[in-house]
């Protein structure tokens, strides 16, 4: 209960990464709002997000904290500002968490896999950004309202590796570097206010959605520059992460008494499990994109990855040198 008292909004928590970091932090006895989009009514029950949602707050609040599900549309700046309205209004103001994670960009990558982005819609763009980036954007000003006013507050916003290398197509790369990004430069201004800001790198995190993708072969085709074939995504996922994974880095960063000190960087889950000692749900330490065995085994080759401790890691400038444009 080392978060009790805690007010947090996940954004996206219907399924995937988002319900994963919303239940660890309701193990952790935070009360947590947790949002998805209103199902259609062309939708029965079994394919909306209604029952999803529900569950996850349910859920949130059988493992010690308080669930709060709240429709929301994070691609409508209206259903975006009347969230926080409620938000402040029922906790007078106090937000001490929040995490941007909704994204509705999934289905376009998988769409779009093995064509060039000029050979999609231009419009493939907003299908991945809106939510993927603007939305972030609009969350992170309304919560950092009510966190500068208190002088404390923590920000994360989930983003990947892509916005260090080519991964899936132009749009999903460019929105992740920017949410990088935004997480730095919100840094710069907020940190003499006390709020915290932050980029999290999951790893490969094996949620309902991209398992069913990955099964299916329709993810990495292998056939341009710095493109994954389809077995080596395969792999990569299946020695990937839970969903709640990235929940135990949450958790471990929002009761750090020292998190401002972090504040403006992009931080791994397998490096936070490893510096505050935290394991997946199902007892694994699942590799880190540094761990130079990882990358081995990522690339398949199991042979020479037997041969490199799991302590081996790239120091995190390498990475960025190797792949600098300057």
């Amino acid at each position: 209960m080392s978060l009790a008292g805690k007010i947090a909004l996940v954004t996206g928590a219907s399924r995937g990464i988002g319900r994963g970091i919303a239940l660890q932090l309701g193990e952790a006895g935070a009360t947590v709002y947790v949002t998805g989009r209103k199902p259609a009514a062309s939708l029965s029950a079994s394919q909306s997000d209604l029952p999803t949602l529900l569950k996850t707050a349910d859920e949130v609040t059988e493992r010690g904290g308080k669930g709060i599900a709240v429709y929301c549309d994070h691609a409508d700046p209206d259903d975006i500002k009347q969230l926080f309205e409620r938000i402040a209004s029922e906790t007078q103001g106090v937000l001490d968490i929040l995490v941007n994670n909704a994204y509705s960009g999934v289905t376009a990558i998988t769409e779009s896999q093995g064509k060039k982005f000029w050979e999609t819609e231009p419009l493939i763009w907003d299908e991945i950004n809106n939510v993927g980036l603007r939305n972030h954007y609009i969350c992170a000003v309304y919560a950092s309202r009510l966190m500068v006013a208190r002088g404390k507050g923590l920000i994360i916003t989930i983003s990947s590796a892509g916005g260090l290398r080519y991964l899936f197509n132009v749009a999903y790369g460019v929105g992740k570097a920017a949410n990088d990004r935004m997480a730095a430069d919100m840094a710069h201004e907020l940190y003499k206010y006390g709020v915290t800001a932050i980029s999290l790198w999951p790893g490969a995190v094996r949620t309902e959605l991209i398992t069913k993708f990955v099964d299916s072969g329709k993810f990495g085709s292998g056939s341009g520059k710095g493109e994954m074939s389809a077995a080596t995504v395969k792999n990569m996922f299946e020695n990937g992460e839970t969903i709640e994974y990235s929940g135990k880095a949450v958790v471990a960063l929002a009761t750090d008494s020292n998190v401002l000190d972090k504040t403006g960087r992009v931080l791994i889950t397998g490096d936070l499990g490893r510096e505050y000692g935290f394991l997946d749900i199902d007892g694994r330490s699942p590799p880190t994109i540094r761990s130079v065995k990882a990358a081995l085994q990522f690339a398949s080759y199991h042979r020479l990855a037997s041969w490199i401790p799991e302590w081996v890691r790239v120091p995190g400038w390498m990475i960025t040198a190797s792949v600098s444009k300057l």
